[in-house]
């Protein structure tokens, strides 16, 4: 197994996984995809089997396409699944997807829209990251000093690497560089005392939230398994590779994936609310819309064409009227 690919999920968050697994599929995946779930199997996924070769609690598989697999993996912990990513993708390497030279882990909110090749190359430059669009943070930045000095004092000395601060949607890696998982996962559980447990996120919808004083925008761990990845970086004393904002569709350029940050999620958006408030589609709104038709069917064939003739409705009314 060359590469093996995971995400977390919950509730309707599977129109996300449908779309990412499709985009995958389309740019040249062909594999394994470790679907890590809380609740119930999405109704487009009713005819994935059970696979006790899988090693795994009631594990399910549905072979989505010729050469590409879903392995829905029920996971049995009171983390957030923000929180919940190290783990998992421990838990893999050392179960399901042991034969893997390379993971990766994608939100269930990203598209990808560039050559899976492009991705299998990145890892071989250093642990694959993407840059956040609320970076850059300078090397003295309040949040970085905080991580030094919490770390510090826990016996996890931190090195600035880089002013670049990181998205923790996506995460690449090669088995050479397993140890970055169990290092992020012990600075996690470091984290978790300040944040009052890793049951708890800033996506508190459904959730516990962040204690009272874990928040504020100098306070270290806002964005909890994000701010424990950056400070990873630079617990880290091995090779680390950055793609800037453009890899994640956050400014133009060579564009990577495209991830859905905050709400609407595409699969929730209003189209005519959108375009009243004067807020054109976004690109991942697009590219969304554009993957969730094949070889997973996660929306009807009506829904589909609505929506991406609401999008052309929408794009145009937003040539004329937009909101500053």
């Amino acid at each position: 197994m060359p590469s093996a690919i995971c995400t977390l999920f919950e509730g309707h968050y599977h129109y996300g996984l449908a779309a990412l697994a499709n985009s995958l599929y389309k740019e040249g995946f062909r594999g394994s995809i470790y679907v890590g779930f809380r609740g119930d199997i999405p109704p487009w996924a009713s005819a994935a089997k059970n696979n006790p070769a899988l090693q795994w609690r009631d594990a399910s598989t549905l072979e989505v396409a010729d050469g590409m697999q879903l392995h829905f993996l029920p996971v049995d912990t009171d983390y957030h699944l923000t929180n919940y990513k190290p783990d998992f993708m421990l838990k893999l390497w050392d179960g399901p997807a042991a034969d893997a030279k390379r993971m990766f882990y994608f939100d269930p909110d990203i598209v990808v829209v560039r050559s899976w090749l492009l991705f299998e190359e990145w890892v071989t430059c250093g642990v694959a990251l993407s840059e956040d669009v609320n970076s850059p943070l300078s090397k003295n930045h309040p949040r970085r000093v905080a991580w030094r000095r919490y770390f510090g004092s826990k016996g996890i000395p931190l090195n600035f690497r880089d002013i670049i601060y990181v998205n923790g949607g996506f995460i690449g890696l090669s088995l050479a560089n397993r140890s970055f998982l169990d290092l992020w996962k012990k600075v996690q559980e470091t984290m978790a005392p300040f944040i009052g447990g890793l049951n708890r996120s800033i996506f508190k919808a459904d959730h516990l939230a962040l204690l009272e004083e874990a928040g504020g925008p100098f306070s270290p761990f806002v964005k909890t398994d994000q701010d424990a990845l950056n400070a990873t970086v630079e617990a880290w004393d091995d090779e680390v590779s950055f793609i800037s904002k453009e890899g994640m569709g956050f400014e133009s350029g060579f564009i990577l994936m495209y991830h859905a940050l905050g709400d609407p999620k595409p699969w929730r958006w209003k189209p005519m609310r959108s375009a009243l408030d004067g807020r054109p589609p976004r690109m991942v709104d697009i590219q969304f819309w554009n993957s969730v038709s094949g070889p997973i069917v996660a929306k009807s064939e009506k829904e589909v064409y609505w929506h991406k003739f609401a999008i052309k409705m929408t794009a145009g009314i937003g040539r004329f009227y937009k909101r500053n």
